[in-house]
């Protein structure tokens, strides 16, 4: 009896404890200042002449709930919320089913964020899962109950989730899906706009037709359960044939939202977001996005990607000067997947690792004309271990070669026999200093780009070598202001002179013959086939492994990367190769139409030379070949071509 008594006091203790914690609360949100939901999280973005191409939670028409179809608004309950006009924000009956429902199928199968939950979890920039994150959203939930009616969140709600495709807001899923405003929305229409925000990229009806359908059955079903509609207008609006407009009011460009995403990235990456951010209001993020390059960049994927559905492409251009990055793809349309593989993969570089090679062996004494014999050749290591490289066809002069010949053909023999020459640490230590963070394996096959690199961390390196040796940090975001004009963040650049000036221009005169047909001997350069496009001066490098191809290239102004290649890394045929090329070529000729043809001038210590570019000997009245090359004074050739 005693130890009933006990238990007793100790119920009402606690009750007493939870009443009293409670009402300390709700007084603590009602005095705390009222969230503005039409602000609240509101993200503006700015391209690099401060017109706006992307807008988050703030739609381009908040609508009024009454403002919206009807058959919308139940879909979205009885689907995402059934008992949202019943429950504080906490569906704790629906909590207690999903949690045994999980642990029956041993696996997270069922959900339980209210309509609340959810809008708190949209309110928030930062979506890592942790547990500091949840008990913000679970705050955040709590204050949107007490402060708003049920109707005022679920207006907001409607107005700010995505809807795929980078549309947020009813209003927009509206026009963009089916070009029309959200009160003339049909139960066909509806039911399927109703299915997108639970998955965007696979229940988009423009993504992923099938998925879309299968997902509108199960809300139609859940409507006539919920007693919204009858089994009879499920099956019409289910057999109803739909049209998809699938077009913004701003602009069209399918990749646009991979240079959204690339934007967010860095954003939660600064971290300098107040932590009650909320009280912030909206912010305005400036970017570096030139809507030429990027238009440019996807119209040369979409025209030259052509009957290979499978086959995915990103890309990144920088600005030289500055490490702005101008534009980005992380795929070929962001419609039908929105994983960025600019921002969240790494991939094979190929032989596009070579001038940080090479680049070590013209500050270690090598020159255009050095010489290496290119053979089929079993190099022996430690541990009698061995490696027998090959180069692309198995293609050999099956003789001495210059660095010229090596770098416009990308010999493979030639690179690991200067590789082994400097030391396996040369490469690596180029490599840091131009700016690749990845950790670089110590091993022989380097430079033949066995390691995997992200294609922007790997674009900035090759934009040290072209801005002359000075680094700059790639960045996409200039500066945020907040709703009210204020600036909390302004990038600040720290340029550092990291490669020497002398052997940059060398090694990017030499990389500038792999699409020169004087070259053309038992081999011919590696980007000859795009020669006829080519109407400026450039530094190309191409790199080829059996699962992706890369193209990587620049001028004294901009650098621009291209990676083709498979999401489920199959072996690439030989004709994908052709298409980082033409993506690259045409991007940057279309991109720098209009301007002058930007070149580097010759630093005073260096010296050019007319030799024969087969033998990197001094050219003579009998030679086969002549060509300019460059030395640094007192390295030129002495011995004549015979």
């Amino acid at each position: 009896m005693k130890y009933k008594k006990i238990l007793l006091y100790i119920f009402i203790f606690f009750s007493f404890f939870i009443c009293i914690l409670f009402t300390f609360i709700h007084f603590f949100i009602i005095l705390s200042p009222k969230i503005d939901l039409k602000k609240t999280n509101n993200i503006i973005m700015y391209d690099k002449n401060d017109n706006i191409f992307f807008k988050g939670n703030g739609s381009k028409e908040w609508v009024n709930l009454d403002d919206i179809n009807k058959n919308l608004i139940n879909a979205t309950i009885s689907i995402e919320d059934k008992r949202f006009y019943k429950h504080n924000g906490f569906d704790y009956i629906r909590i207690i089913k999903s949690f045994f429902n999980n642990i029956k199928e041993k696996d997270i199968v069922e959900g339980a964020s209210t309509i609340s939950q959810q809008y708190a979890r949209n309110l928030y920039l930062n979506f890592d899962r942790n547990f500091e994150r949840k008990i913000k959203e679970a705050w955040l939930a709590l204050k949107l109950e007490t402060t708003y009616s049920k109707d005022e969140i679920l207006e907001g709600y409607l107005n700010t989730i995505n809807y795929g495709n980078g549309v947020y807001g009813i209003e927009n899923a509206s026009h963009y899906y089916f070009n029309k405003d959200a009160k003339d929305l049909t139960l066909s229409e509806s039911s399927i706009l109703a299915s997108i925000p639970a998955n965007p990229q696979n229940y988009s009806p423009i993504n992923n037709y099938k998925l879309s359908k299968k997902r509108q059955k199960i809300i139609l079903k859940s409507m006539v359960k919920d007693g919204y509609i009858s089994e009879n207008e499920a099956k019409n609006a289910y057999k109803t044939k739909l049209t998809f407009y699938g077009k913004k009011d701003t602009l069209n460009l399918s990749t646009l939202m991979y240079y959204k995403d690339a934007a967010m990235n860095e954003l939660n990456k600064l971290n300098i977001i107040p932590n009650d951010y909320l009280n912030s209001n909206s912010i305005k993020i400036y970017t570096n996005l030139d809507i030429n390059a990027q238009e440019a960049l996807e119209n040369s994927i979409k025209n030259d990607i052509t009957n290979n559905e499978e086959l995915e492409s990103s890309s990144v251009m920088i600005e030289n000067k500055t490490g702005k990055i101008i534009a980005l793809t992380g795929g070929r349309n962001y419609e039908k997947s929105q994983f960025n593989r600019a921002t969240m993969s790494k991939r094979q570089v190929g032989s596009t690792m070579k001038p940080f090679l090479y680049y070590a062996a013209l500050k270690n004494g090598f020159t255009a004309s050095s010489l290496f014999s290119s053979e089929p050749t079993t190099f022996s290591l430690e541990n009698n271990n061995t490696y027998s490289p090959s180069n692309y066809g198995n293609i050999y002069p099956n003789h001495d070669i210059p660095m010229i010949l090596a770098i416009a053909y990308s010999d493979n023999i030639y690179a690991i026999k200067t590789h082994l020459f400097l030391g396996e640490d040369e490469i690596i230590n180029v490599a840091k200093d131009a700016g690749i963070t990845t950790n670089l394996p110590k091993n022989v096959s380097l430079p033949l780009g066995t390691t995997e690199l992200n294609i922007i961390e790997f674009t900035s390196a090759y934009s040290t070598i072209a801005n002359e040796g000075v680094k700059n940090d790639s960045y996409i975001i200039r500066k945020i202001k907040t709703d009210e004009g204020k600036t909390i963040y302004k990038y600040n650049n720290y340029p550092k002179q990291v490669l020497d000036s002398n052997y940059t221009y060398l090694l990017s005169n030499l990389l500038s013959n792999c699409y020169d047909n004087t070259l053309s001997d038992y081999s011919v350069p590696t980007c000859l086939n795009i020669r006829p496009k080519l109407t400026k001066t450039y530094a190309i490098k191409t790199g080829t492994t059996n699962t992706d191809s890369w193209t990587i290239g620049y001028n004294k102004d901009y650098t621009l990367s291209v990676w083709v290649g498979y999401d489920n890394n199959k072996k690439i045929r030989n004709s994908d190769s052709k298409y980082a090329k033409n993506i690259w070529a045409d991007t940057m000729e279309n991109y720098l139409r209009d301007k002058k043809d930007s070149w580097y001038e010759k630093p005073k210590d260096v010296v050019s030379v007319i030799v024969n570019p087969l033998n990197g000997y001094l050219a003579t009245n009998n030679s086969s070949k002549k060509k300019i090359i460059y030395y640094l004074k007192g390295t030129e050739p002495t011995i004549f071509d015979k």
